[in-house]
């Protein structure tokens, strides 16, 4: 029996994570379980799984929290960046499912691993931030980092069984989202409710801007650098609107190995809870005679200049990839909000990372003071 802290319950990925949990309660339990202001599904989660403490966004979440549970089951309820750590790391857990979004998820997913506790990663922006400083936390602590990503979660199980020398090139899948075949000038008038409109993929409304910027494929070149130690110039993306591959390696002796199946994060999820075992999922296979042929295409950095911010986090290092991270989150919620354009996501990315003066080698809180430095640069360009 492994004992799970799911951190980012009600999000797209902890609900596919307690779906997994339900389907094979001889294998997991939910220890702890953290959320944020979803407080009706979380509560009936709590009333379900019956996790040892919860945790939830402030002080007024939480006692709506201890309201809605009264006179039920009550475990001991936490809030804040402090009660989302000590979800992370609570004593009794095996492994930290970390699904928070944001920058939110570093301290958490820090606090797990210095508390022993192998980590489940859905958190991109953690790695992105300080992938070098919770790498090497991870090696000191001797604990397992494992990747949820659907492509990074690919990229490791296609290198299982293999030497990491003999690693060539990561080709790194995108499904392209919305507006990959609209017209460059189309872009200033995309409206929140099309880029949510995802047309292969159930995710956050956050994720899911990131799609259609392609801001997540940028995330993920950092995050891949950390989790498998190479250099960017290893890593090439690839447009892949089926999604029926998540992600190829190739090798040194020009073999490429690939990792496919439906786009459903519920296959990279279990793989992270239960390698090497593979959990009997009741997933269907792709239909290959419907697909008749699998297409690929160079992504177009002309409109989505997401990936040339990525490598150049990825050259300048240091504080740079907090700050490329930073100022996207700012830019999205703007995007959100109906406060700038679409285009203007690109613009203050942009614009915040030429502005920032790259610190080398930062500490946490160096790391910490250009991620809010970047945001109120974001604002302010706003």
């Amino acid at each position: 029996m492994k004992n799970l802290s799911i951190s980012g319950a009600t999000g797209s990925i902890g609900t596919s994570a307690l779906d997994i949990v339900r389907m094979h309660p001889d294998r997991f339990r939910v220890a702890a379980m953290s959320a944020g202001s979803n407080i009706e599904l979380f509560a009936r989660q709590i009333e379900e799984f019956r996790p040892g403490i919860a945790c939830v966004l402030d002080s007024e979440k939480a006692l709506a929290l201890k309201n809605r549970l009264a006179g039920k089951y009550l475990p001991e309820i936490v809030y804040g960046d402090e009660g989302y750590c000590m979800v992370a790391a609570f004593d009794s857990t095996d492994m930290a499912l970390l699904a928070m979004v944001g920058a939110a998820g570093l301290k958490p997913a820090l606090a797990a691993i210095e508390s022993g506790k192998d980590i489940a990663l859905a958190n991109k922006e953690t790695l992105v931030m300080a992938g070098s400083i919770v790498m090497e936390a991870a090696r000191r602590n001797n604990v397992a980092v494992l990747p949820v990503d659907s492509e990074h979660s690919a990229i490791f199980q296609c290198l299982q069984g293999n030497r990491e020398r003999d690693l060539k090139t990561i080709f790194l899948t995108a499904s392209g989202g919305p507006f990959k075949d609209t017209p460059h000038d189309r872009f200033a008038h995309i409206k929140v409710e099309d880029a949510l409109n995802h047309p292969n993929w159930d995710m956050g409304r956050k994720i899911t801007i990131d799609s259609a910027t392609l801001m997540n494929k940028g995330l993920e070149i950092i995050e891949a650098v950390h989790l498998f130690n190479v250099d960017p110039d290893a890593i090439k993306v690839v447009i892949h609107s089926q999604s029926i591959i998540h992600s190829m390696v190739g090798f040194r002796d020009g073999t490429i190995m690939a990792q496919m199946g439906k786009p459903d994060m519920k296959a990279a999820i279990s793989y992270a809870f239960s390698m090497p075992d593979r959990l009997d999922l009741e997933m269907d296979f792709p239909d290959f005679f419907d697909l008749e042929s699998l297409v690929f295409e160079k992504p177009d950095t002309e409109k989505f200049p997401s990936l040339l911010f990525a490598f150049e986090a990825c050259r300048q290092k240091g504080t740079m990839p907090a700050v490329f991270n930073a100022a996207n989150e700012v830019a999205v919620q703007a995007f959100l909000e109906k406060r700038i354009r679409f285009t203007d996501i690109f613009r203050l990315v942009s614009e915040t990372m030429e502005a920032h003066t790259c610190i080398d080698n930062p500490d946490l809180s160096g790391i910490m003071e250009a991620d809010c430095w970047a945001r109120g640069k974001a604002q302010s360009l706003i």
